[in-house]
């Protein structure tokens, strides 16, 4: 109406009186239709609740976060939020026009955080799966006849960064002294799989003589003359003709782990806490002090070891658990595709 009683030479004022409407709202109509034609009189209002993201729409935003923007022919390594909120809207196929802080409680509402990128190596020891049979059988079947050797280090005199508990504001400071003045050490670990028990000396170096003294401190630790079986790794050091002819004459089964695959060895995990409750946060000064440390650390550990109906129990469990997901341990997962 607006525009026709305009067209017929009427003005502003009488339009205004014609249609019950201000004279403003008169003028920017006519503005309006004289800058954009017809399409003025479909103005396409948006008003109501915010438009929803669909479920489909959601999955694809999830599905593109993990992916690497190199194959979606983007230059970078990583997504920004910017960045993928950018992509979504450019896409003409199946454009997402959203937000960064919807797409940010979208991510987060998913479990897609923000992290630091991780390494891993594949097994490449042709015998893998057979080693790894092996080291689960005899760990499964004769848990209390079963030992884990390996090193630890390498030691360094030096101060150790670390974490505690401190007053807020006022954390313990040690001395920005970086120099290794004292060399290197290696601690050579033994485990006793069945009981709980971790013990071992501090070397100068790696080698076949201390590896074979550890081992008869292993045999010396089942005096029965029963067979008894050391997981340990794959190096050079640990499988000497004189280490495999003591073994084979003492009763003494070793069952190395694939290359690349140290996390098959039990006593892996009980570097950990030598680490972080010894090593992290300490400024030892020599090497006689350190080893005392970690022989006071091994002695409390040793008297504050789990009860073996415990042990027992957490094997069954991991045992039956395995079994559920008819996968063998060791099995690698299927992988994504």
């Amino acid at each position: 109406m607006v525009v026709l009683a305009s067209a017929g030479g009427n003005t502003v004022p009488a339009i205004a009186r014609l249609v019950q409407a201000d004279e403003d709202t008169i003028r920017q109509v006519i503005h309006r239709f004289n800058e954009m034609g017809m399409a003025s009189l479909d103005p396409q209002w948006a008003g109501g609740r915010p438009r929803q993201i669909s479920p489909d729409d959601q999955t694809f935003i999830v599905e593109t976060a993990n992916t690497r923007p190199e194959k979606l022919g983007r230059p970078f390594t990583r997504w920004s939020v910017r960045k993928l909120a950018d992509y979504l809207g450019s896409q003409a196929a199946r454009p997402i026009r959203i937000g960064r802080e919807r797409l940010r409680q979208i991510l987060h509402r998913h479990k897609i955080t923000f992290q630091r990128t991780k390494t891993w190596k594949e097994s490449t020891d042709p015998d893998r799966d057979a080693k790894l049979a092996r080291i689960e059988y005899v760990s499964s079947r004769f848990p209390h006849r079963v030992f884990a050797f390996d090193e630890f280090g390498p030691l360094v005199i030096r101060p150790q960064a670390g974490a505690g508990w401190a007053p807020a504001g006022h954390p313990h400071r040690l001395p920005a002294n970086y120099h290794k003045l004292h060399g290197v050490r290696q601690f050579h670990g033994c485990y006793s799989v069945g009981d709980d028990q971790l013990w071992g000396v501090v070397r100068q170096r790696k080698s076949a003589a201390n590896t074979l003294a550890a081992l008869k401190s292993i045999r010396a630790a089942r005096p029965d003359g029963a067979p008894i079986y050391v997981i340990l790794d794959n190096l050079s050091a640990h499988k000497g003709i004189k280490i495999r002819r003591w073994a084979a004459r003492n009763k003494v089964e070793l069952c190395f782990t694939p290359t690349y695959a140290s996390w098959a060895n039990p006593i892996e995990a009980q570097f950990g806490p030598l680490r972080t409750f010894v090593i992290a946060g300490s400024n030892h000064p020599n090497h006689p002090a350190l080893t005392r440390k970690l022989q006071a650390y091994l002695r409390w550990r040793n008297a504050n070891a789990r009860h073996p109906d415990v042990l027992a129990a957490q094997r069954r469990e991991r045992a039956r658990i395995r079994s559920e997901r008819q996968r063998r341990w060791g099995q690698p997962a299927t992988r994504a595709a």
